[in-house]
């Protein structure tokens, strides 16, 4: 032992019992390594920084939604139609009405009455239906009807003649007396929608050497406790990683329409997320609030959105999950209303809190109430992480409305509640796979193989179910 060297009985970092390996007379075997160039080891930290914070993004469904299993390779739901009879595209010809918008029967039957509009004119007529299709040949066609107009001011139908494009709904009949009453029936049509699951796997893999050598990391996880990992420290971040993407997959999810990516054995088919599923049968509004000045235009953008809401389900309670600029724009758009009846700035300048030094201004707000509906408002993660949506920026929030949904369920056969936002994952009595893991190879305590390492494998198999999509809206860029 050299003799600057001086064991310790405690582990302290001493200038006498540092220990440098480093060959300083460049000799080879044999020469002296204990020509100590540095008095002591360096400050080591050995709890992580976190400079990002919390990094895991889920926790959206869990707030909105729920988790329920099934058996079968796809889920298929219907979901009700409106009560009353209307048709958005219809052409009128000398007192024949043309239907264009439906594939269904008509609900059209004699002596209903009808107001049909014209939304270029504004022209308002309405009449009473005197002839459908009876099957006769060289009749009216299964999409036809036959109308007398209640007015002959302006040519009656005449003023409508060759415009297309026409809105028209039912209003109740018309009998005179002592007739039969109403010839026909109108059978309820559901619109039947359905999803599939796909199967979501991911794997960690230490190879045995690397166990061997122990190395203590004191690590704080994401739920807020801290604690100290071995080497299992990148299984931690692979299973975190993994739970994230169980609730992208159910967000982002997309049918595959190419089928090149089935055929050539890399996607399972595809499944259709939130955000797909509002794209197609939900409500887009593109570019709320505009450029304007804050809170300028965003409020006139909100009650368009409102009026929308009112042709749908008019659910009262909705939840706003927005990005960082369309969250401000929001609170933009409240504080400037009323004066300074909502503004914290107006207030402090009127001396409500006496302009104290002391005093904390709050630009924010968390819930309001506009017409019928009472609406809160979150940040959600996801939109703003600089490495998920964050940096695609496209989307800037959706609203989902609050409660549950009443829907006929095909496999149950009967009418069930449910959130309108739930994900589905396989599961029976001999295998659940909502979220399995397991551990192969002959590390770590697992002796399946001859493989020098430890592998933990993940897999769960589910989808979204994104029920009365009419009710939802989804921003855009």
């Amino acid at each position: 032992m050299h003799a600057g060297l001086q064991p310790y009985p405690e582990q302290q970092v001493l200038s006498s019992n540092y220990l440098q390996w480093t060959d300083v007379g460049g000799g080879g075997a044999g020469t002296d390594f204990a020509d100590f160039a540095q008095q002591y080891l360096p400050e080591l930290y050995e709890q992580e920084v976190e400079r990002f914070g919390n990094r895991t993004i889920s926790g959206f469904l869990r707030m909105v939604g729920a988790e329920m299993p099934m058996t079968s390779d796809q889920v298929i739901w219907s979901e009700q139609n409106r009560l009353h009879i209307a048709y958005t595209d219809v052409s009128e010809n000398a007192g024949t009405f043309t239907v264009n918008s439906t594939a269904d029967p008509l609900a059209i039957r004699v002596n209903n009455t009808i107001v049909v509009y014209d939304p270029v004119s504004g022209v308002t007529l309405k009449g009473i239906v005197s002839l459908i299709d009876d099957g006769a040949a060289g009749g009216l066609a299964a999409n036809e009807f036959n109308a007398v107009c209640y007015t002959t001011a302006g040519g009656g139908w005449g003023a409508l003649a060759g415009v297309a494009g026409l809105r028209l709904f039912v209003y109740g009949s018309d009998f005179q007396k002592g007739t039969d009453g109403m010839l026909g029936a109108v059978e309820p049509v559901m619109t039947q929608f359905n999803n599939k699951p796909i199967i979501i796997k991911d794997q960690y893999e230490v190879n045995g050497s690397d166990t061997a050598q122990i190395g203590w990391v004191e690590v704080a996880t994401e739920d807020g406790a801290t604690g100290f990992l071995w080497y299992i420290k990148a299984e931690s971040e692979t299973r975190l990683r993994y739970e994230d993407y169980l609730e992208m997959v159910c967000v982002e999810g997309e049918v595959a329409a190419n089928a090149a990516s089935v055929a050539a054995g890399l996607s399972g088919g595809g499944t259709q997320g939130m955000f797909a599923a509002l794209e197609d049968r939900g409500n887009v509004y593109a570019g709320f609030a505009g450029a304007a000045a804050p809170g300028a235009g965003a409020l006139g953008d909100f009650d368009q959105i409102l009026q929308q809401l009112d042709k749908q389900g008019a659910i009262e309670e909705n939840m706003l999950f927005l990005d960082r600029a369309t969250a401000l724009d929001f609170d933009d758009m409240i504080g400037a209303q009323a004066g300074g009846g909502y503004s914290s700035v107006a207030s402090a300048s009127y001396g409500l809190f006496d302009n104290s030094s002391e005093m904390a201004l709050n630009f924010g707000f968390s819930g309001f109430r506009r017409g019928s509906y009472d609406f809160y408002k979150t940040d959600w993660k996801y939109l703003n992480d600089a490495s998920t949506r964050g940096m695609v920026d496209n989307i800037k929030g959706v609203m989902v409305p609050a409660g549950t949904s009443t829907v006929y369920d095909q496999m149950m056969g009967q009418n069930i509640r449910r959130p309108f936002l739930h994900v589905r994952y396989r599961a029976s009595q001999t295998d659940d796979r909502r979220l399995k893991s397991w551990i192969l190879g002959s590390v770590g305590g697992a002796y399946t193989s001859s493989l020098d390492a430890m592998q933990v494998q993940y897999l769960s198999e589910r989808c979204l179910c994104v029920q009365a999509a009419n009710n939802f809206v989804l921003f855009t860029a």
